[in-house]
């Protein structure tokens, strides 16, 4: 007779899973999990590509076009409303003149007069340090968020009655902001040289510009590695009304 344990074992024996099979099984289930999220999420195109940047960088130029036109659209229903205001107008010339001040002062209305405008722009491509000073490194060659910032409060430091960043009027609720190398302001995006126009009086306003601190950093750069700066003169300039919406949007809690 054989020893019971080198029979084979029956057809109703029980199989039993040792630990690292088990283990095993699970690691080929997890990288089949990774493998087919990976496919669901990349769906054939290549995710080590920069090609969603691209779409997003389209998106805001997208953004920005419509923002335009929506802009124009805006302010030409608003042309219409103060026409039809002005005919139908029951006011007092005291109280006209009281809203023709507010207008101004908020930045809704056309403002003229002398003034200046002052241009900044990149380094050019090729840009070396000039002698004593370091090698640029990338940021040193471009225009930068604080670089606009410090140009537009010397501007209304210097008295201006109205300034215009490229094309659009600022109001007390504009922000100027750079976002990489472009200026995003008022839903729109710019790229360099960009131009702040201002009016008011000119001395004051070439003062204030060389008396601030900031500006005076800038054009340290504009010596060493050739960034561009540049100020005209306007006998007469006009800016335009501010033509967006002026209401305040904020963040409230969720009850």
């Amino acid at each position: 007779m054989s020893n019971s344990a080198d029979t084979p074992a029956g057809p109703g024996r029980t199989t039993r899973w040792r630990p690292v099979r088990v283990l095993t099984a699970a690691v080929f289930a997890l990288a089949g999990l990774i493998f087919v999220t990976s496919f669901n999420t990349a769906k054939g195109t290549n995710l080590r590509t920069d090609a969603s940047l691209l779409r997003l960088s389209d998106l805001i130029e997208e953004r920005s076009h419509k923002n335009a036109g929506l802009d124009e659209t805006t302010a030409a229903l608003r042309r219409q409303v103060d026409a039809l205001a002005a005919r139908d107008d029951g006011s007092t010339e005291a109280q006209d003149e009281r809203l023709r001040a507010l207008e101004a002062s908020a930045g809704t209305a056309e403002t003229a007069g002398p003034g200046l405008t002052v241009t900044l722009d990149d380094a050019p491509p090729n840009a070396q340090a000039a002698p004593g000073y370091p090698e640029p490194q990338a940021n040193d060659l471009v225009i930068h968020q604080q670089d606009l910032q410090a140009v537009v409060n010397a501007l209304w430091q210097g008295g201006a009655k109205g300034i215009k960043v490229m094309d659009q009027r600022l109001i007390s609720t504009s922000a100027v902001r750079c976002v990489g190398n472009t200026l995003i302001l008022q839903g729109r995006v710019y790229s360099p040289p960009y131009k702040i126009t201002a009016v008011g009086d000119r001395g004051k306003l070439n003062k204030a510009l060389a008396d601030s601190p900031a500006i005076q950093n800038y054009r340290l750069y504009v010596k060493a590695y050739g960034l561009g700066w540049k100020v005209d003169e306007h006998k007469a300039v006009t800016l335009p009304g501010y033509s967006g919406t002026v209401d305040l949007h904020y963040a409230k809690p969720v009850s």
